[in-house]
């Protein structure tokens, strides 16, 4: 309806996974990556998860355009099947032919034999199903045995699975324990940042044929940030009433009024419409000591390196090819030493000595405000460890039991790691399907600061703040001692919080402290110093 009063090629906005739209924030290429990498790694389950409208489908729609020649893929996008049932949907897709009053095992030999005949003529064979937290256990159980068949050398069925976050406690259960530790790389797809989403709303307009400024000012990406918490599809829900709103008001730009209607309308009942802020979304952090040394599957860690002073190179030459008429046994070939991991609680201890500072070994987190130090526990994966430029602790996945590393330095291709004392240099593409997001670091602070402070709060850490809000606008002389965070200063506050892409709400959390100590000259370790960036 707006798409000629705006002159556009066609509706920016729609919520179809149209991948021509695909905007490839660092988070959407990591998790194009991990889909990527498990057609060329040899076999077994790579996990997508991501909230609902985080953009896992389109992201999907993009992998399937870049699949390889020799590449067969299968793709399922409504998994809510018996085991029989999705039996025969895989013959569909790979276009086997079976008896449709065929049972289990007609169809698994069916599989079996297409797998083997397709392998023998140098084909990969990958199954995507999308929205799997519909899978029930039984299926999952049936999806592992189908990649039982195997050569010397690679696994014939490769599947993708994307869905929900509760995908990913579903593969936690203990009868599923088997299918987990085959699941090679995982990641969840978060949402977009502030400045990520005024980067998004510009690129979907200049897609639809508006290259210059748009009817969606730049100056709105923090309100429509604010208002969808940066999840793709509520912005594109958001950002197609607006339109509408501003074709029938014929206002050629959308206005602050003119959003806020739409959101009403398009939110009804939220919560953020009426000023009151979000409920953040609650990532539990694994509990210390799940895994005491414990050690990534050599199978995953089989191009890392255990020096000290080395760099990830290719993969070792696979083992001699199984004859191609026939499957593979079970094998226990000899895999290159894995990497032994730390407890959370060694790591945080091993963390903060980078700071300078002997932590406890009991409750490491709780003894830090003593010496200054305060923890903090995030999610976001690579990208926003870059964006936070300081050294933490991942969690490293070996199927469903994880282990810890301290994240000491990174650059554009490369991480080091150090556990127990030890450095090891492994690729970003490696270390990237180990991880899924969650990670703690440390940031200097004095005892009497609080971890927040907010309007009409006042205090020491009150003053700190406003001298540095001052020095970096420009400001000769710190103001008075002793006076409130005022709304004065929560501006200068939120137009620094919106220039350092943290979330632009006038409070000082502990992203904001982190990022003034660092322009400020706080003597704290930074993770990509030794690169120079």
């Amino acid at each position: 309806m707006y798409t000629n009063y705006f002159h556009l090629k066609q509706a920016p906005f729609s919520i179809a996974p149209d991948p021509r739209y695909l905007f490839m924030s660092e988070r959407h290429r990591e998790a194009l990556a991990h889909l990527l990498y498990g057609i060329g790694s040899g076999g077994g389950f790579v996990l997508l998860t991501g909230e609902i409208g985080a953009g896992k489908t389109t992201v999907c729609r993009c992998f399937i355009e870049q699949v390889p020649d020799d590449c067969r893929l299968a793709y399922i996008f409504n998994p809510k099947l018996t085991v029989e049932e999705l039996l025969q949907t895989i013959c569909d897709e790979f276009r086997i032919a079976v008896s449709s009053a065929a049972g289990v095992k007609a169809y698994v030999d069916a599989i079996n034999a297409y797998l083997l005949d397709s392998h023998a003529q140098g084909h990969n064979n990958v199954l995507v199903i999308d929205e799997a937290q519909n899978l029930s256990a039984q299926v999952l159980e049936q999806l592992r045995l189908l990649t039982n068949l195997e050569t010397s050398e690679r696994k014939l069925l490769q599947i993708i699975l994307i869905g929900q976050p509760e995908l990913r406690a579903m593969l936690a259960r203990p009868e599923l324990e088997q299918l987990a530790q085959r699941v090679i790389a995982r990641y969840h797809l978060g949402p977009l940042s502030a400045a990520e989403t005024g980067a998004y709303v510009a690129h979907r307009l200049a897609v639809a044929g508006e290259p210059g400024a748009g009817p969606i000012p730049a100056a709105l990406a923090p309100q429509i940030h604010r208002l969808t918490d940066g999840v793709p599809r509520r912005i594109n829900l958001l950002c197609d009433r607006a339109l509408l709103g501003a074709y029938v008001e014929n206002s050629r730009d959308v206005t602050p009024a003119i959003l806020r209607r739409a959101a009403r309308e398009v939110f009804a009942g939220d919560d953020a419409l009426a000023g009151a802020p979000r409920k953040p979304l609650r990532w539990p952090f694994v509990a210390g000591g799940v895994l005491a040394g414990a050690a990534i599957s050599a199978a995953a860690w089989q191009a890392v390196p255990h020096g000290p002073a080395s760099v990830s190179a290719a993969a070792p030459a696979p083992a001699a090819v199984a004859p191609k008429a026939q499957a593979a046994p079970a094998k226990a070939a000899l895999q290159p030493k894995p990497l032994a991991l730390a407890t959370q609680d060694d790591a945080l201890r091993e963390l903060g000595t980078l700071w300078g500072q002997q932590l406890p070994a009991a409750a490491p987190c709780d003894a830090a405000p003593r010496v200054g130090l305060r923890c903090y526990q995030g999610r976001g994966g690579l990208y926003e460890l870059r964006l936070l430029d300081r050294p933490a602790i991942v969690g490293l996945h070996d199927g469903p039991r994880v282990g810890y590393a301290v994240l000491t330095g990174m650059d554009d291709d490369t991480a080091t790691l150090a556990i127990n004392g030890q450095r090891h240099r492994v690729s970003l593409g490696l270390l990237a399907t180990r991880i899924d997001g969650e990670y703690t670091t440390l940031w200097k602070v004095p005892r009497g600061f609080r971890d927040q402070v907010g309007p009409g709060d006042r205090g020491p850490d009150v003053d700190w703040i406003a001298a540095r809000l001052a020095e970096l606008d420009g400001k000769r002389d710190a103001p008075p001692a002793g006076q409130v965070l005022d709304e004065p200063t929560r501006r200068l506050l939120r137009a620094f919080q919106v220039k350092q892409n943290l979330k632009a709400d006038g409070l000082a959390g502990p992203r904001t402290y982190m990022r003034l100590n660092q322009l400020a000259g706080v003597d704290e370790p930074r993770l990509l110093a030794a690169t120079g960036k």
